[in-house]
């Protein structure tokens, strides 16, 4: 395979990345738009592919789409393909807000398919990006190799993959086929036969843990379906107009300003509106069909609280959780055919990233405002991560809400740093 040269690479065809690419068609001259490619390891584009369930919805509202915040009236809005597919009227009789996740799939695929410029390949998948050589004392140039055996050199690089899956470390001796995170739920059940499955326990507290043990309960009827938390019991997300607001792009200024200490805080009481918390038709889903179980005295589903995992292995054909009641202090054993994990996705770097600070030299990876990664003098290639910066954007870093006017600023921010009077009169021409 022959070497490929571009301007721009990004990493991963999910939301984040197909932002920024209607933001370069939509913002830049053409010849950055023409020399912008999106790779994605995948055949498709699909919205949280794991848990792509028919019955699942957006928690976001429609307009918080790829553009519309930014551009409302682009020909890449939501709006435009429920116009494009002939579902317009359909949706607006359905009278809601939040589209079903497998709408919002259909949507993204619909706009990688429909860019005319930024070209998008799949079935690539990225396993290294390397500095590219140090030349007049100046790395200009990012190397970034695919599973294909391919080689794409870039000047601008924009990593959108997401993060990596949370995995107990109590479970790391389990084989993996008796293990099942989130994002490959829809995948691997297929394989699995329902008649084969008779005890299924799901780990977590939140609104994907609570999607597998429905979503499980349906698949295997003749299972008994466990969920098994640290918390206290199940709570709807905080959904206060008041505390959407942390949620509009114009917070992340306030939010980037503020002392780290204090952004802490706003995470820590932030961390009910989108982590610790379930959508309140889901809650009262779950709660019906455990109603209705003990009135026809049945326990197929049920929900063990404030219990830890402090181990995990094999005892011949079972699953073996090894738990502590916390309340109690009561060493326990629970016993199952497998194992599915709703426990989301750890809150550090993705490895990719931290691989590439550390070949940069910079230890960790930080970004700035404008969510360009911080690099040595010498570079003057640029790295963008997306999704990934809480810690210094705020909690909807790693939602759709910010997707159009982030990816206007990592546009802005690419042009500025073109460092000639043309791509500062394009940079006004553009905004």
């Amino acid at each position: 395979m022959q070497p490929q040269e571009v301007e721009l690479l990004a990493i991963g065809a999910g939301p984040a990345n197909l932002a920024l690419g209607i933001a370069v068609e939509e913002l830049a001259p053409k010849e950055l738009a023409a020399g912008t490619l999106i790779i994605e390891q995948h055949d498709d584009t699909v919205w949280q592919r794991g848990m792509l369930l028919p019955w699942t919805q957006s928690q976001v509202s429609f307009l918080k789409d790829l553009v519309t915040l930014r551009n409302p009236r682009s020909e890449y809005s939501f709006v435009n393909y429920l116009h494009a597919t002939g579902r317009l009227d359909e949706f607006i009789n359905l009278g809601s807000f939040t589209p079903y996740r497998s709408e919002i799939s259909g949507y993204l695929q619909w706009v990688a398919s429909s860019l005319s410029e930024v070209r998008v390949e799949y079935g690539r998948r990225c396993v290294s990006i390397e500095p590219g050589p140090l030349e007049n004392g100046v790395v200009s140039r990012w190397l970034v190799r695919t599973d294909d055996g391919g080689l794409i050199s870039c000047r601008n690089l924009s990593v959108g993959a997401g993060r990596d899956p949370r995995i107990p470390g109590e479970l790391a001796g389990l084989p993996d086929e008796r293990v099942i995170h989130s994002t490959q739920y829809s995948d691997r059940v297929g394989r699995l036969d329902p008649a084969g499955i008779e005890r299924a326990v799901v780990i977590g507290g939140a609104q994907s843990a609570a999607e597998l043990l429905w979503a499980t309960y349906q698949r295997f009827p003749q299972a008994r379906c466990t969920m098994l938390m640290r918390s206290i019991g199940l709570n709807a997300y905080q959904t206060s107009k008041f505390t959407n607001e942390l949620f509009y792009s114009s917070f992340i200024d306030e939010f980037h300003a503020a002392p780290a200490e204090t952004r802490r805080q706003m995470l820590r009481e932030m961390h009910v509106t989108n982590y610790a918390g379930l959508a309140p038709n889901m809650l009262e889903t779950l709660y019906r069909e455990m109603y209705q179980e003990r009135l026809q005295g049945t326990d197929r589903l049920r929900m063990i609280t404030m219990t830890d995992i402090v181990g995990a292995r094999m005892d011949g054909d079972e699953v073996v959780l090894d738990t502590v009641d916390r309340k109690t202090g009561r060493a326990d054993e629970l016993r199952c055919d497998i194992v599915l994990l709703g426990t989301g996705f750890v809150s550090e770097m993705p490895e990719l990233v931290k691989k590439l600070a550390a070949a940069t030299g910079t230890g960790e990876a930080t970004v700035d405002r404008n969510y360009r990664m911080r690099l040595p003098r010498s570079y003057t290639a640029n790295c963008y991560l997306q999704g990934v910066n809480e810690a210094t954007h705020g909690i909807a870093d790693s939602l759709l809400s910010v997707l159009a006017v982030r990816a206007q600023d990592i546009v802005s921010d690419l042009l500025a740093r073109q460092g000639t009077a043309s791509g500062e009169a394009l940079l006004a021409n553009a905004l």
